[in-house]
């Protein structure tokens, strides 16, 4: 596993501390780019087991993700909300999902997501 890359810890580690949502970012990650704005750790994991205890197939695994994460270590994981996966010229899905992508297996990234249109 490569070493992350230490800028990209401290932009990670700057979201935790401030409990911000509002820096976009976009990355590279085994080959997929995924565009959107990071969250805190304990945001990105409350909102999923929101979603998850609505789902009446998938309520059980809503306690999977209820808790705090990690917070004594520098983060070792980025959080995407309203993030999509770039696919030719759409984003996937439409609406933005939730992602977590390892820092170790982002190969390339800028500040700022991207936006799509048709013309």
């Amino acid at each position: 596993m490569s070493k992350p890359d230490e800028l990209l810890v401290d932009v990670a580690a700057k979201v935790e501390s401030g409990q911000s949502n509002q820096m976009s970012l976009t990355v590279i990650a085994g080959g997929a780019v995924i565009t959107g704005r990071l969250a805190p750790e304990t945001v990105w994991r409350q909102r999923v087991t929101e979603v998850l205890a609505d789902s009446d197939r998938l309520g059980e695994f809503a306690g999977v993700f209820d808790g705090p994460g990690r917070k004594d270590t520098p983060p070792t994981h980025l959080h995407f909300h309203v993030a999509r996966i770039i696919q030719g010229t759409v984003g996937i899905p439409e609406t933005g999902g939730m992602y977590r992508v390892a820092i170790a297996d982002v190969s390339a990234w800028t500040v700022g997501d991207f936006s799509f249109s048709d013309h």
